[in-house]
């Protein structure tokens, strides 16, 4: 029993080092295909369970073979409910349709703002993770407050070109975080 836990150990530590990677932007991945915050989660849940089948197959969790592994998963996984859910859609009658209509002039349910609003809050937190304090607030105060690179360099104390060129920095750097190559596709994750 405990030759068998020992090489269990290797599995267990290469799996929990998966799901610190590549636990949150999976289920950004799976959120942007589904919409849903319960089947987002249930196809994390259900992707981590094919990862555990083929763990044999991954080796370094950090490379970049790894990365594209998991996100094959977790889209394969995503878009197979996505399938489900339109399929479970098309069972409806005309007159669950005519009930379940919500009118176009509705306001948005304020708890699926709120959510939105969190997923995007965690996911700037976690872009902003590899910049220094200053760097933050001058993203902050671009992106969130709106404002121009000569208000940021007076609430800053820095000139208006320094304000530029370190927000610029920043932008960089968070695109070589999350790895995408264009301004839209890092706020799109």
């Amino acid at each position: 029993m405990g030759k068998e836990m020992k090489q269990m150990q290797p599995a267990k530590e290469k799996l929990h080092t998966l799901y610190k990677i590549y636990e949150k932007p999976m289920y950004h991945i799976a959120y942007a295909i589904l919409h849903h915050t319960q089947q987002t989660e249930d196809a994390v849940s259900e992707a981590f369970c094919r990862v555990i089948d083929n763990l044999h197959k991954i080796g370094d969790p950090e490379s970049p073979q790894t990365r594209q592994y998991m996100i094959q998963i977790i889209r394969s996984t995503a878009i197979s409910q996505y399938r489900k859910n339109a399929r479970e859609s098309d069972r409806r009658s005309p007159w669950d349709d005519k009930f379940l209509q919500i009118p176009e002039d509705a306001p948005p349910c304020p708890l699926e703002q709120q959510e939105e609003q969190a997923m995007r809050q965690a996911v700037l937190a976690e872009m902003m993770e590899v910049l220094n304090e200053t760097d933050r607030k001058i993203v902050l105060l671009r992106c969130q407050e709106n404002l121009s690179f000569r208000e940021i360099a007076r609430q800053c104390g820095i000139k208006e070109a320094a304000a530029r060129k370190r927000f610029e920095r920043a932008r960089k750097a968070m695109m070589q975080q999350k790895g995408v190559t264009s301004y839209e596709q890092l706020f799109s994750l």
